[in-house]
């Protein structure tokens, strides 16, 4: 299974094309429009296999898959964090992330996400899980007197058994990252490595994660995709 995130810096619509060549079985999408409420024809054709969360119309987060994918949300109520799409991928508990300020003035984007898994982390601690998307966070931004830097957050997902896949396979520490996934204003000069795909031990197993090309995909967004491959001994 191949499952790509990829925050579009919005008009995702127009952009649709530039992810047939990464084939992916599922997309996670952050600041994507609703399907539901778009008046794109071609879009909503083309997402017919869809989740979708967010207070905005225009700019959400959704979970896109293969026809033959199977999509079930989780009932797991996430009150006014944002934004968080827990669902089932076949038999793989997925969380979609894609963390906010949510106006919020002490618990703003890793802080959300901290809270989120103080209110539902036991659904993530299975054989089969992944958190994947736009974190928004780093460990190089980690404050001395907070107790859920990115790094404790990091922590918590690890005693869930979930690791970050780039972390693994890369062999850095978090905040030493030499592969960035986002440039601020698309400069090249300011990149930050602020996406994340953490994996259950058995998917972990043979999976694989690359990170799209600078130069092809910062003409479309101030991010790039992570590209994970689920070896085949673990995927559906």
């Amino acid at each position: 299974m191949r499952i790509v995130s990829w925050n579009c810096n919005g008009a995702f619509r127009k952009k649709l094309h530039l992810l047939e060549e990464l084939n992916a079985d599922v997309l996670v999408i952050q600041e994507c429009e609703d399907p539901f409420q778009c008046r794109d024809a071609h879009y909503k054709q083309w997402a017919t296999n869809h989740l979708w969360a967010g207070d905005n119309k225009n700019k959400g987060l959704g979970v896109f898959a293969k026809p033959d994918v199977r999509l079930e949300p989780l009932n797991l109520d996430s009150g006014r964090l944002q934004l968080f799409l827990p669902l089932m991928v076949d038999d793989i508990t997925l969380l979609a992330v894609w963390t906010k300020e949510a106006g919020s003035p002490t618990f703003k984007y890793i802080g959300q996400l901290h809270k989120w898994l103080e209110l539902h982390k036991a659904h993530l601690a299975t054989p089969k899980a992944v958190v994947i998307g736009d974190l928004n966070s780093n460990a190089c931004w980690d404050v001395w007197d907070r107790w859920w830097n990115h790094s404790d957050v990091v922590k918590e997902l690890e005693s869930l058994g979930l690791h970050s896949l780039y972390h693994s396979q890369a062999g850095e520490a978090q905040g030493a990252e030499t592969q960035p996934t986002f440039f601020l204003h698309r400069k090249l000069e300011k990149p930050y490595h602020i996406d994340y795909a953490f994996l259950s031990e058995m998917l972990k197993i043979g999976a694989r994660i690359s990170i799209g090309a600078a130069d092809h995909w910062l003409e479309h967004s101030d991010h790039l995709p992570l590209i994970v491959d689920i070896a085949p001994g673990t995927n559906r």
